[in-house]
């Protein structure tokens, strides 16, 4: 402007872009402040007749605090340009390595491959490496999580602005589209045979029981939001390295699909990477099924399912995508989303009623600063995961391996067996006979209920003066009840549970019906009781400091669902309590089924029963009933190895991540060092303004 009407100290300026850092947008509450201060020292704005302004600094403050931000950004590209052509002078000048990989590489290796640029500044613990090519089976070089919130809405009333801000995190919306019809293309063809990891039974219960996995289902009113939330790539070590803006009613595949095909755009060729997502299992299968990335992107992919999402998976699924199960994932857990967007949690409420250029910046600019403190976090992190991570947690397996009579090799063949067996097809009830046992048993309810009701019916009327024609019409109705009940048992027997599962021939059919019910029960237990786990966390956490504050309606509301779930889930206990007695009277011996052990009535103690988590046996064993299966100690012995193995895989990796972190560092020095001596950069010194 010309002529303008207020200056705004830049030092004003430097300390409230340190204060975005920590509290994210307060230009108001600075604002508000500035004009209490001047009017408690007799000074107060007026326009031009004279008249008292009420807000004189929120619209021209907030205009200062964007356009200095701008030139901040502006300033550190110019620097970083300038160092980065310092790198590739010191990365040009050095000799290939002479000592050779770590690892046997599934492809050639090329001396020296670096990541790009972008993703080494953001972090270089996982990006820094100059050897790639680790095997998927041994965890892979690089590991990532990925997760959507649909918090970070924008109200479609609130409008959008010019263009002033060109993202660094955000990918473009013309890309993920593009993403997006390849997908409804390839979907278009015939699934293309593959061998699953997973029976489809196991992963499509997975797909409907969680939302992420369904993209149709609407999260956010279209009519009120034109922007629905944000899907987030981090590193391991929980920082963000890009977004995808969310502008449809449901978490769509090609959200995740476009973070991905653009981190392999920025990685070398032979570069493996693991991907951590909550429906990693339905993600894999996807593209398993259809030519949504390229064979040569699939091949150097691997999907797990997040540490805390995993145990909402199913059993034989967790075999395979569970992070504290899967071969050479060490500790990652995925979980580093739910953190980032806790930080988040304060962008909002003013995000929603800013418009959509905005938002993205603000979304962007903080996203920033996170990552910036984060790496320079990394040593300690390091640090920090060593103690709390291998030091205690090793430990404490290696104490339950000494008392564990079995050795690790009879350990480990163990634990093959029950992979083996719990994989197969045959230990899942296919989808159709699980619903049409549903309606049977749903039916032998309402049944049997209504027998109770006849008889304390019949039982009130006999102590009375009943008249014939009353006790004819009782009789009449127990013979009704009786046939009806004989047609569900035919019914029942229709369902040719015996041709589905040729190894319960024979059995009792009681035995045979109890079990299922039981089986069926067990899940619906451990889909209730994982979602009470949740929920306690959420209390446990906040309250001990860990997680922001819930506030006091969030909490009431979090109380209230869990009272509200805690009867039923232990109706359900002691139903399948009562199932398990049952079948140990009906049990013979001669079927070598396995009885189920009975659940824990006691939440806390149901919390660490590791059996909750695995499934009811309903096929024979042949010979001896496994020890996998029969034998606590072994099954202890298991889970204390699987934690010991990724212990140990844990500290591999953090020592290949110091040397990447060391090796960033020096390369660092020595680029800045180079840049301060070139000609070009006399001007480098101004970037600090």
């Amino acid at each position: 402007p010309s002529q303008p009407r207020m200056a705004v100290s830049t030092d004003l300026l430097a300390f409230y872009r340190a204060l975005f850092e920590r509290s994210c947008d307060a230009v108001n509450a600075l604002a508000s402040a500035l004009h209490t201060h001047y009017v408690r020292r007799g000074f107060r704005m007026t326009n031009g007749k004279g008249e008292f302004i009420q807000e004189p600094f929120r619209r021209s403050l907030g205009q200062a605090i964007l356009w200095f931000d701008v030139l901040q950004v502006e300033l550190e590209s110019q620097l970083e340009r300038a160092v980065q052509a310092s790198r590739d002078l010191v990365e040009a000048s050095r000799e290939p390595p002479e000592h050779p990989a770590p690892f046997i590489p599934t492809v050639d290796v090329i001396p020296r491959e670096r990541c790009a640029a972008i993703l080494l500044q953001r972090c270089p613990a996982c990006f820094g490496g100059v050897v790639f090519g680790r095997k998927l089976e041994e965890g892979g070089d690089i590991h990532v999580a990925t997760d959507g919130n649909f918090h970070h809405r924008h109200r479609r009333s609130a409008g959008d602005s010019p263009h002033f801000y060109d993202p660094s995190y955000f990918l473009p919306k013309a890309q993920v589209d593009a993403i997006g019809r390849h997908i409804d293309r390839t979907r278009k063809s015939a699934p293309k045979p593959h061998a699953p990891l997973v029976p489809h039974e196991a992963i499509d219960l997975c797909e409907n029981s969680y939302e992420a996995a369904d993209g149709k289902k609407q999260k956010a009113a279209m009519d009120s939001f034109d922007d629905t939330g944000v899907m987030a790539l981090i590193c391991r070590h929980d920082i963000p390295l890009f977004f995808a803006n969310i502008d449809t009613p449901g978490e769509q595949q090609k959200y995740a699909v476009a973070l991905i095909d653009h981190l392999f755009a920025l990685i070398p060729g032979g570069a493996t990477v693991v991907t951590l997502y909550d429906v990693g299992c339905v993600l894999a299968r996807s593209l398993s099924q259809y030519d949504i990335l390229a064979e040569t992107v699939t091949k150097r992919l691997r999907f797990a399912t997040t540490a805390m999402h995993a145990y909402g998976h199913e059993w034989s699924c967790q075999l395979i995508y569970n992070p504290r199960i899967c071969e050479g994932l060490g500790l990652s857990d995925g979980e580093g989303t739910e953190r980032l967007w806790s930080r988040f949690i304060r962008l909002i409420g003013i995000q929603r009623s800013s418009s959509r250029q905005r938002r993205l910046w603000l979304l962007d600019r903080q996203a920033a600063a996170i990552g910036l403190e984060m790496r320079a976090d990394l040593g300690d992190w390091i640090r920090r995961r060593l103690k709390r991570g291998i030091d205690e947690q090793g430990t404490a397996a290696q104490a339950t391996l000494s008392e564990c009579d079995a050795t690790i090799e009879d350990l480990r063949h163990q634990w093959a067996l029950q992979r083996q067996s719990q994989l197969s097809i045959r230990a899942h009830a296919p989808a159709r006979l699980k619903k049409e046992l549903d309606t049977v048993f749903a039916l032998q309810g309402d049944l049997d209920a209504s027998e109770k009701a006849l008889q304390a019916t019949s039982e009130v009327i006999s102590k009375g003066n009943a008249s014939q024609c009353t006790r004819d019409a009782i009789e009449s109705l127990e013979r009704s009840h009786q046939r009806l009940m004989d047609k569900v048992d035919v019914l029942y027997a229709s369902l040719n549970v015996h041709d589905r599962f040729p190894e319960l021939e024979g059995i009792n059919i009681e035995f045979v019906r109890t079990l299922l019910l039981a089986r069926d029960l067990k899940i619906n237990i451990r889909k209730r009781a994982i979602g009470s786990f949740f929920e306690w966390d959420k209390l446990d956490r906040a309250v001990g400091g860990t997680q922001q504050a819930l506030g006091t309606k969030l909490h009431q509301q979090t109380r209230k669902a869990i009272s509200k779930r805690q009867p039923a889930l232990l109706a359900a206990l002691r139903k399948f309590n009562g199932y398990c007695e049952q079948l140990e009277e009906l049990y013979e011996p001669d079927c070598s089924i396995p009885l189920p052990t009975p659940l824990p009535t006691k939440l806390n103690e149901l919390r660490n029963d590791q059996t909750l988590m695995e499934d009811i046996w309903i096929t024979p064993s042949v010979g001896d009933v496994p020890r996998w299966l029969d034998d606590q100690d072994v099954r202890d012995g298991i889970r204390a190895m699987l934690k010991r193995d990724r212990c140990i895989e844990e500290q591999r990796r953090l020592g290949l991540e110091a040397d990447n972190l060391c090796r960033w560092f020096g390369d660092e020095l020595a680029a800045i060092e180079l840049a301060l001596q070139l000609p070009g950069s006399v001007y480098l010194p101004l970037c600090h303004l």
